[in-house]
This record gives structure tokens, sequence and C-alpha cells, in this order.
């Protein structure tokens, strides 16, 4: 099995930055994709980010510009350099991996933008 583990949430004022981790241990043969999803509270899972092992990235609409996406294959981790934040970034942010043909998720880590 794989377990993902989130870190770099938190409590930030609108216009500021956080650089949230996403760290992967256990039985991996690869990663073939990472990625970041977000939950806000009533509203269904959506989709951040993702990276695949070759570099090749793509982002949601709202977040070009000021997020990035990037991983260490070697470390087994990846990063999401969120700047020019906004109050309509809070969220939960997943990470998301997909390793040994099968989809894994961190818990979450919980990010939050006042105004």
């Amino acid at each position: 099995q794989v377990q993902l583990v989130e870190s770099g949430g938190g409590l930030v004022q609108a216009g500021g930055s956080l650089r949230l981790s996403c760290a992967a241990s256990g039985s991996i043969f690869s990663i073939n994709a990472m990625g970041w999803y977000r939950q806000a509270p009533g509203k269904q899972r959506e989709l951040v980010a993702m990276i695949t092992r070759g570099g090749t990235t793509n982002y949601v609409d709202s977040v070009k510009g000021r997020f990035t996406i990037s991983r260490d294959n070697g470390k087994n981790t990846g990063y999401l350099q969120m700047n020019s934040l906004k109050p309509e970034d809070t969220a939960l942010y997943y990470c998301y991996a997909r390793a040994n043909f099968h989809d894994y998720w961190g818990r979450g880590t919980q990010v939050t933008v006042s105004s």
C-alpha cells in the first residue's frame, strides 16, 4: 500500500503564499502522476493541479498563473506553490497519486485565506 501525507497548510491573508507538500511512502514501484484536489464545505471535490512523471502539468482555470505544481521523483514528493491567494481558495487540499496502477489519497491539509 501507498500512504500520502500532506503538510504546509495554514492561515494566510489574501495575497499571501503557501507551499504544500505531499510525501508518499510505502510499497511504491512508481508514481505515474501526482496532483492536488480541494474541497470547500458544502461543495464537491475539485481538481486543482496535476503533474505527470514526465513533467506535464494541468491546472484548473481559477489558479492558472498563481499556483505551480512540481514533484521530486527521487523523493516521491509533490509540491504545490500557492501565490496571490484569495479567500475563494479556502478549502481542504488533498494530495492525489497514481501509483502501482491504483489511486491513492491523502487525508488533507487545511488552507484558509482571510480577507
